[in-house]
């Protein structure tokens, strides 16, 4: 099995690494969230534990990057950002386990080997077009939380997948701020920021460099979702 570390703290990583190979597993390091995202998407981990705050990209960064391009590695967040929103904020941005520092040793290959015991997810093999929500080249298969432009294949989480489904169900149409957070949300109460950021993260993984923006803002209003802005943008 193969173990990706990454954190900048060599007091942290040169004990770990150690102890993660006596119990069996390859172990590459890096220090830095440039190097640990070059390493994770050119190698292929059977798992990754990364540091959230890192020089040049934090481990959240990595792992969106990971997730738009398809990649399901098992990722285990390692930090000292304990709060109910970092925790949603990583889990939502496709971590699998989250580990607060200070950690017990034990604890922490207790969660490497529930991680690694996981299957595989299968390839993903993409659904009948009929089964698919359609708007211009992006196309949703909201069962598998999957969606599809040009020749990406795009993971998303249970949030983003439920936003791109609201989006793709209404296209150019004005879409109220409220609406969406009632869509999403329903009877709980989010954060204010919470909708702003949702959006965000769905932009960053539909909309890559070069392709048509999807999401166009209304402001003060809402969101219209659709090839073009509308009128009234």
């Amino acid at each position: 099995m193969q173990i990706l570390l990454v954190d900048d703290e060599a007091e942290l990583t040169v004990p770990l690494s150690r102890i993660l190979k006596r119990e069996g597993y390859q172990v590459d390091i890096a220090h830095d969230g440039t190097e640990g995202s070059r390493l994770a998407l050119q190698n292929p981990y059977d798992l990754l534990i990364l540091d959230w705050m890192l020089p040049q990209k934090t481990g959240l960064e990595i792992c969106e990057e990971l997730r738009s391009q398809g990649n399901t590695t098992p990722v285990l967040f390692l930090t000292a950002k304990d709060t109910l929103d970092d925790r949603v904020e990583g889990l939502d941005a496709g971590a699998d386990d989250y580990l607060i520092k200070p950690f017990e040793l034990r604890e922490l290959l207790a969660r490497v080997r529930a991680l690694l015991r996981r299957p595989p997810a299968a390839a993903a093999t993409p659904p009948s077009p009929s089964e698919r929500l359609q708007v211009g080249d992006l196309q949703l298969d909201p069962q598998g939380q999957v969606a599809y432009r040009g020749d990406r294949t795009i993971e998303l989480s249970d949030k983003e997948s439920q936003l791109l489904a609201y989006f793709l169900q209404h296209p150019n149409q004005l879409l109220t701020h409220d609406q969406i957070q009632a869509y999403l949300w329903q009877d709980e109460k989010p954060s204010s920021n919470a909708l702003v950021a949702q959006i965000r993260l769905l932009r960053r993984k539909i909309e890559a460099d070069l392709e048509t923006p999807l999401i166009h803002t209304v402001y003060g209003k809402g969101y219209r979702f659709g090839a073009s802005a509308g009128g009234g943008d």
